[in-house]
């Protein structure tokens, strides 16, 4: 009998590196609302009383970034110099290039040298999903996130009006036989007031977040952990700088399958990073949501400007009745992998990116996420077997 235990964490909205996602993503949906062909690849740095935006960007509309990072900062709740930065009082950089257009060339099929748009880099990527829960994630991650979000929600309604906009969350899971059995430990930590106990803000956020939130996996048995240093009044960019594309783990399995390494905000469709990554959870949801593995992980891989996937690989981790070179040989029969064929049958030119910068890209039944969808179900099962 198999025991293991595994941990995932999560951060809220207002974590340094996730309000940079969520620029980043916000300045890219502003492109692909009035210019779906634009191209974006944007990065965002933010510190004590500054934000800056780097990157290169080529579109005929016009984007009011400065704008859209103080509306951001706003949103998420930053509208105090004391939370660690103040929307209104912040400074805004802005360095701003136009793609390359030794990229350009490569990924338009008219100009490229394959007459096909090619890949907009190079690199490997992972999808992944299993049946442990409805989302088909990975139950540390997902709960990992409702955790984070439903911090914010308590925060923005009202409920806990003393918690400020930064804050993280942990959970691990007790596995059997690969199978989720019971939470053992769960980690908070969430900014707030100066004057506010540590006991009544444990006492809040376990009647008020954590029962919640785990619902029947919470128990008297549960390791619970809120603000173990004990105070955070200081976050946000003030106490910790944000960087785009920090926190690729979180925003993907937790740590449950690989990472090619490329994050996904501020990227257009054209980077196989993020369309990459998305196909291979569409195609990965979709055979487990079939009943071909309980588990799956595919991996996919390109090179800058050429048209076709380099591979495809599938790994079931010994849970589906077909091999996973028998898998591999359906996923390429039923699932188009050519940068073209991905931004089209997930439709992908639209502004959709800024909802998935907080908890998580994937599992987001709160969303209508086209990479989420599960319409090749009925089509994969005629090759669901039986082996004796």
């Amino acid at each position: 009998m198999k025991k293991y235990f595994f941990t995932s964490e999560s951060v809220t909205e207002g974590h340094p590196d996730k309000i940079c996602d969520q620029i980043s993503d916000k300045i890219l949906d502003a492109v692909l609302k009035n210019d779906p062909q634009g191209h974006c690849c944007c990065e965002c740095f933010t510190t004590t009383g500054l934000v800056v935006i780097g990157g290169e960007i080529t579109t005929s509309t016009y984007v009011a970034i400065a704008k859209i990072v103080r509306k951001t900062l706003k949103e998420i709740g930053y509208t105090n110099s004391a939370f660690g930065i103040d929307y209104e009082s912040c400074a805004v950089m802005i360095v701003i290039d136009e793609q390359s257009t030794d990229i350009a060339q490569g990924e338009n099929k008219e100009k490229g040298e394959h007459h096909a748009m090619g890949a907009g880099d190079q690199g490997m990527m992972f999808g992944y999903a299993c049946n442990e829960t409805p989302e088909y994630m990975p139950l540390p991650i997902t709960l990992a996130h409702k955790l984070t979000a439903k911090l914010a929600e308590v925060r923005k309604n009202g409920t806990l009006k003393y918690l400020r906009p930064d804050g993280k969350s942990q959970v691990t899971v007790e596995y059997e036989n690969d199978k989720p059995i019971g939470v053992n430990t769960v980690v908070v930590a969430a900014q707030h007031d100066e004057d506010i106990s540590l006991d009544n803000l444990k006492k809040d956020i376990i009647e008020n977040v954590i029962k919640p939130v785990l619902g029947d996996y919470f128990n008297d048995d549960i390791k619970i952990l809120i603000n173990e240093t004990g105070k955070f009044v200081k976050g946000g960019p003030a106490a910790d700088t944000g960087l785009t594309g920090r926190k690729i783990i979180v925003d993907t399995y937790g740590g449950m399958g690989r990472h090619g390494g490329g994050c996904f905000s501020g990227k257009g469709p054209n980077k196989q990073d993020r369309s990459g990554a998305y196909m291979a959870r569409y195609v990965a949801k979709n055979l487990v949501a079939a009943g071909l593995a309980n588990r799956l992980e595919i991996e996919v891989s390109y090179a800058i400007g050429y048209p076709e996937p380099l591979s495809i690989m599938a790994n079931s981790f010994g849970t589906s009745n077909l091999s996973d070179e028998e898998l591999e040989k359906i996923i390429r029969e039923h699932f188009d992998f050519t940068p073209q064929g991905i931004i089209n049958n997930l439709d992908l030119l639209k502004p959709i990116y800024a909802q998935t910068a907080s908890y998580g890209h994937f599992g987001r039944n709160d969303l209508d996420l086209p990479w989420e969808k599960l319409d090749k179900v009925e089509e994969l099962k005629k090759y669901l077997i039986t082996k004796s």
